[in-house]
């Protein structure tokens, strides 16, 4: 795939090597040759084993954990494709890390995201790939261009292919913003699926722990879907679905997040829960100890493959939503 007199080259590190190759199968390219490695001391090694001059390169690499590794991982084969005289560097990041930390909520607090964006731009990366900011306006952070996928045409297609034709009745389905910060993301889902939505107002005491205190809307009788951006400890999602059916009397709760970090017991959590089913985006490899039944992966890299070809070719992406 030529164009523009440049040759597309697809590159991995290691946070997410089968979703790499899921792009590239969907693109019709083979994986870049590469190696990343570590020294005995845990410094990472970076060698590209064939040319990228001139090329138009898209390294892909999730910064989930080992974020820091993950990270710095990301940070080097940029530096590695700059100094091989890469046409263009493209980093294709499905899930961003430290997305979280987006503003000073208190004094002495660092924006660890503008720093992560600093450190990718002085990397060398010329545009950046990405999907489902925790805070939109990181995009902002960004002194080159964003690419922001979303994922809700691919949770709208999977429940409107799950539930049927019966998710247009709007007495027995409705959308659940499990906190305030989500309700613009969720009411862009229910839009799209032709549902109301209502919105669980909970108070957080301290990082990954929250006391729900009241659902406001009418979820009395209806299957609930919760929908948010990334579940870490599930404990928010879980208090979120224990409250709509203990408080607001719901009938069944489902739920859907683009990133599933899925931190500590956070499985075991979501398989004790009132949940009947979590669906994640494959953005972040599942835990390779998980053998439950709840939680089920979308693939999002045919998403990504559309972008990156639009990208390649200097046409739009806001048509792929």
């Amino acid at each position: 795939m030529i164009a523009h007199g440049k040759e597309i080259k697809v590159f991995t590190a290691n946070s997410n090597v089968p979703f790499a190759r899921g792009i590239c199968t969907e693109l019709g390219l083979e994986l870049g040759d590469s190696t990343v490695t570590t020294f005995a001391d845990g410094e990472v090694s970076v060698s590209i084993n064939e040319t990228v001059r001139g090329c138009d390169v898209f390294v892909i690499q999730s910064t989930c954990k080992p974020i820091n590794n993950n990270l710095m991982e990301l940070l080097i084969m940029i530096d590695a494709f700059r100094r091989a005289s890469a046409g263009r560097i493209t980093a294709v990041i499905p899930y961003f890390g430290y997305a979280r930390q987006d503003r000073k909520v208190k004094g002495r607090d660092p924006i660890s995201a503008k720093l992560v964006a600093n450190l990718i731009t002085s990397a060398g990366a010329d545009r950046v790939l990405t999907m489902d900011l925790h805070a939109a306006q990181i995009q902002g952070f960004f002194d080159i261009p964003v690419d922001h996928l979303v994922g809700n045409p691919l949770f709208s297609r999977y429940y409107l292919s799950k539930f049927d034709e019966t998710l247009y009745d709007q007495d027995e389905f409705i959308i659940v913003s499990p906190d305030v910060g989500s309700v613009a993301r969720s009411r862009a889902f229910a839009a799209k699926v032709h549902m109301g939505l209502a919105i669980v107002d909970k108070r957080r005491q301290r990082a990954n722990m929250c006391e729900v205190m009241n659902v406001i809307g009418d979820v009395k009788g209806k299957t609930c879907i919760l929908f948010d951006d990334i579940v870490d400890t599930a404990g928010s999602l879980c208090n979120a679905a224990q409250a709509i059916k203990d408080i607001g009397g719901a009938k069944a709760v489902y739920a859907c997040a683009s990133h599933g970090v899925l931190s500590g017991n956070a499985c075991q959590r979501i398989e004790e829960s009132c949940i009947e089913e979590l669906v994640v985006l494959n953005t972040i490899p599942m835990p390779e100890d998980y053998v439950g039944h709840k939680i089920r992966q979308l693939d999002a890299s045919p998403m990504f493959a559309k972008a990156i070809t639009r990208i390649y070719n200097e046409t739009s992406i806001s048509s792929l939503f």
